[in-house]
C-alpha cells in the first residue's frame, strides 16, 4: 500500500519482528527514513509500552517488515460532524431495516420537499458536538484483512478524519486546542448496522455494533501541517476496484478544534487521544446502498492524508 504523494511531513511505523521492536520513519518529501521524531512537527510520546502493542500485532498475525498503525492510541472519540451524513445515513438504514417507514419518508419528503424529521440528528446536535467513545483496542492497520463479527450480516465502513493529541488539555480554547492536534490520520468505523438500531434504542448508543473494529491510515501526518485546512480535504471510497464516492471535509458543524474544545470542558485530555470527525457525507455503504460483501476490496482515501485498504472475509458463523 503506497501513502499518497505529500509534501507534509508524514509518519509511519514499521514491525521489526527480529529484533523486538517498531521503527518510526518520517518521509519529509525525499523518502522514508528511521527518525526519532526530533525537528519533523510531530510530539507523539508513545502511550503504551513496545512490548503491548507487538504483542497486539502477533495476536492480528502481521509479519516481519509490515506497516503497524502510526499512533498506537490511548483512547478513541468519535463525532458526528456532518449533518449530510446524518440524514442519508437514516435514510439507508430505514430503507434496509424498516421499509414501510421508509416509503412513508419518501412520500412525506416529496411532497414537502422537506427532510423527513426523524432523519435529521437530535436537538442537541445543533447546540453542541456530539460523540461516543469507541474502543481503541480494536484499531486495526490498514491492511489487515476483516471478517464480520458472527453476530451480524450488515457489515458497513465509515470514512471519517482523525486527529491525534500531542498535549494536555483541560478547559481549553479553540486556539489551544488546534494547537494540540500533532498528527492527522484516516479512520474507518467499522460498523455492524443490524446490531446497531436496536442498540441505538436502547438510549446507550452503540455498543457492539461499533467496538468490535475500527481501522487506521497507514501513514498520519503532522498536525502543524495542515492544519489550516482540516475542513477543506478531499476524499473517496473505492470497492473492488471502482470509486463509489468522491467527497470531502466540508460543510463540518464545528470544527475539530471546536470539538476538541468543548470535550476538554472540565475534563483532562492526554497526549495520545484520537478523535474522530464522524463520517464524511457519502462516507459510509448505508449511504450509498453498498453492503460490503466477502471478496471486497475496501479503499478509504483522504488526499494528502493517507489511505486505509482491507480485503473483506467470509462472516463468521456460529
Amino acid at each position: 500500500m503506497n501513502a499518497p504523494t505529500t509534501s507534509m511531513p508524514q509518519l509511519r511505523r514499521i514491525l521489526r519482528r527480529g529484533e523486538h521492536r517498531i521503527d518510526t520513519e518520517i518521509d519529509t518529501g525525499d523518502g522514508w527514513r528511521v527518525s526519532d521524531e526530533d525537528g519533523t512537527g510531530f510530539d507523539l510520546p508513545p502511550v503504551f509500552s513496545s512490548e503491548f502493542e507487538i504483542a497486539r500485532y502477533d495476536a492480528l498475525g502481521l509479519a516481519d517488515g509490515a506497516t503497524v498503525l502510526p499512533v498506537c492510541p490511548a483512547s478513541f472519540r468519535d463525532f458526528m460532524l456532518f449533518e449530510q451524513h446524518a440524514v442519508d445515513a437514516a435514510r439507508g438504514l430505514t430503507k434496509r431495516f424498516m421499509p414501510a417507514g421508509y416509503r412513508v419518508a419518501q412520500v412525506y419528503e416529496a411532497l414537502t420537499r422537506r427532510t423527513f424529521p426523524p432523519f435529521r440528528p437530535h436537538a442537541l446536535w445543533y447546540s453542541q458536538p456530539i460523540y461516543y467513545m469507541s474502543n481503541a483496542l480494536t484499531i486495526v492497520p490498514s491492511g489487515v484483512p476483516v471478517t464480520p463479527p458472527v453476530y451480524s450480516r450488515a457489515l458497513d465502513f465509515e470514512l471519517e478524519l482523525g486527529v491525534v493529541l500531542g498535549a494536555p488539555l483541560r478547559d481549553a480554547t479553540v486556539e489551544q486546542a488546534a494547537a494540540a492536534i500533532a498528527a492527522v490520520v484516516v479512520v474507518n468505523d467499522f460498523s455492524a448496522r443490524d446490531v446497531q438500531l436496536p442498540e441505538m434504542r436502547s438510549g446507550f448508543g452503540p455498543q457492539r455494533s461499533k467496538h468490535f473494529l475500527s481501522s487506521m491510515s497507514a501513514t498520519a501526518v503532522a498536525g502543524s501541517a495542515v492544519a489550516d485546512r482540516l475542513d477543506r480535504l478531499t476524499a473517496s471510497v473505492t470497492i473492488n476496484g471502482n470509486t463509489v464516492s468522491r467527497t470531502g471535509t466540508q460543510g463540518m458543524r464545528y470544527s475539530m478544534a471546536e470539538a476538541i474544545a468543548h470535550v476538554s470542558r472540565g475534563e483532562q485530555l492526554y497526549p495520545g487521544e484520537l478523535l474522530s470527525s464522524g463520517t464524511l457525507p457519502g462516507g459510509s455503504g448505508m449511504e450509498l446502498g453498498h453492503w460490503l460483501a466477502p471478496g471486497d476490496d475496501l479503499r478509504l482515501e483522504v488526499d494528502g492524508i493517507g489511505v486505509i485498504e482491507h480485503r473483506i472475509l467470509p462472516a463468521e458463523t456460529a
